[in-house]
């Protein structure tokens, strides 16, 4: 470890050479593996598991019952709900060995995954985006986009504050609780302000 400004609840396991930030809380029968890269501020809920590599950004909020595997790259604020599940192997089996074979999950800043929800290796989740509870995302997800569903389809656009967006035949909509404005073009969302 090469910071000990952060807290750890006495049942928590961190192994040799992590780095945790300053200000992060590790709580109950978590562990955090070698080589793991853990931002300032964030918070891991009860039997979590952070495996070797993985990096997890600042103020990444991580709910109880998570398991982060090897290849997953969290970005700045974000949230991963209670259970959630990554994967890291296409097509795992017992008997083959395939540590090689790993792929990248990039989780990017602000977007929240909901409870139960499972992440397929290899996708990149968009900036914002929100992931409904039990949705199986098995390709990629586009900024600000709400998807739910097994496998998810996007239903809609939600604003950084987490709220569905409306996009008027002007192709603008407003968040109802920050009152930034959107603009949709191109099936792409742009904060204006």
């Amino acid at each position: 470890m090469t910071n000990s400004s952060f807290f750890a609840h006495e049942t928590a396991v961190i192994d040799a050479d992590c780095n945790i930030g300053a200000g992060t809380k590790i709580w109950h029968f978590s562990h955090v593996m070698s080589n793991a890269i853990i931002g300032e501020r964030c918070n891991l809920g009860q039997n979590v598991v952070v495996s070797p590599k993985v990096t997890l950004g600042t103020n990444v909020k991580v709910q109880n019952n998570v398991s982060i595997y090897t290849g997953v790259i969290c970005e700045d604020d974000v949230f991963l709900g209670p259970s959630m599940v990554f994967t890291n192997i296409v097509n795992p089996r017992s008997a083959v060995i395939r540590k090689d074979e790993y792929k990248t999950t990039l989780v990017k800043k602000g977007a929240s995954i909901g409870a139960n929800a499972t992440i397929i290796c290899g996708n990149t989740i968009g900036e914002y985006a929100l992931i409904g509870a039990g949705a199986v995302v098995t390709k990629d997800v586009k900024p600000y986009a709400l998807v739910v569903g097994n496998p998810s389809k996007q239903i809609g656009w939600v604003s950084e504050y987490g709220h569905r967006l409306a996009f008027g035949a002007s192709g603008f909509a407003t968040c109802p609780e920050s009152e930034e404005k959107y603009r949709l073009e191109n099936s792409k969302v742009i904060k204006i302000g």
